[in-house]
């Protein structure tokens, strides 16, 4: 059962609606209304369906992609040093930034071919922790379809503005 994305529901609520999705990662998100504006991320961390740990955290002037950003960040920072997890975004723009990305700007000295890389800061800070752990594998998840984890981290993301 997909949503409709202009619809925050509480973590609670995301809750008794899905079930549908991986059991078992970290899942991020972050949110921006208006984008720039206030902000707001998220992640939580499930084994089996239940909550191994959780945080959020707000921002009163920022971008969507920072706040996406920072989810990740927050998560990487959150687990352990060793371990094999599933590290989960819908932002494809977070996931090829690590995954494609980061690796040849930082090659090229954090140079693009088409211009600054923006969100430098944040985009270096989350490759040295993706780069320190290398057993968490990153991977994208559709937004807003429904998954109970990514439908989650969203409530988490968005509670700010609740």
């Amino acid at each position: 059962m997909a949503r409709n994305h202009d619809e925050h529901l509480t973590p609670e609520e995301v809750l008794a609606r899905y079930t549908a999705g991986p059991r078992t990662g970290i899942f991020t998100d972050g949110s921006c209304e208006p984008n720039p504006g206030p902000g707001g991320w998220g992640f939580v961390w499930v084994q089996d369906d239940e909550i191994v740990q959780q945080k959020c955290g707000h921002e009163p002037d920022t971008t969507n992609n920072r706040m996406e950003l920072t989810a990740l960040i927050q998560a990487y920072e959150s687990l352990p040093a060793e371990g094999v997890f599933s590290l989960y975004s819908d932002s494809q723009l977070c996931v090829k930034t690590v995954n494609e990305w980061a690796a040849g700007w930082q090659r090229r000295g954090w140079k693009r071919k088409t211009g600054p890389i923006k969100n430098l800061d944040l985009v270096k800070r989350l490759w040295t922790l993706a780069q320190a752990k290398p057993d968490i594998e990153l991977k994208w998840i559709k937004a807003h379809d429904g998954s109970r984890w990514n439908e989650y981290a969203d409530a988490l993301a968005s509670s700010w503005a609740r």
